[in-house]
């Protein structure tokens, strides 16, 4: 699936996969994000923290006529106010999409798929 932008000069098609890396690597910069996780995490059992390369698969990306809707699964160190860090994820991901490739955010839900203990 991709979104296409149209313009003067021609047509841009852009791939979910895309803003889905975009999304991740705005989030994974947060304080408080440790990682980011898979959707069914909790019902398959796996505790992996994706890596860089993976960012696509814990960020599910659809369009509603215009605008973008992102949800995101992460990861949160603990003893930060969760509130707080989702609030802080959903501003920057906003920010850099709409910088990025100039389209408008609808929502940006977060799906804290768990809680991990950092090393100082």
């Amino acid at each position: 699936m991709s979104i296409e932008l149209k313009n003067e000069y021609g047509q841009i098609d852009i791939s979910n996969d895309v803003i889905a890396q975009i999304a991740g690597g705005a989030a994974i910069e947060c304080y408080g994000i440790v990682g980011m996780a898979t959707k069914h995490q909790i019902r398959d059992g796996l505790t992996d923290i994706l890596r860089k390369e993976n960012f696509a698969k814990g960020v599910l990306v659809r369009q509603e006529d215009d605008d973008l809707v992102v949800d995101m699964y992460v990861i949160i160190s603990y003893g930060t106010k969760i509130s707080e860090v989702a609030y802080q994820v959903q501003s920057k991901v906003k920010y850099t999409i709409n910088k990025t490739l100039g389209m408008s955010v609808k929502a940006v839900n977060i799906f804290v798929q768990g809680v991990r203990v950092t090393n100082p």
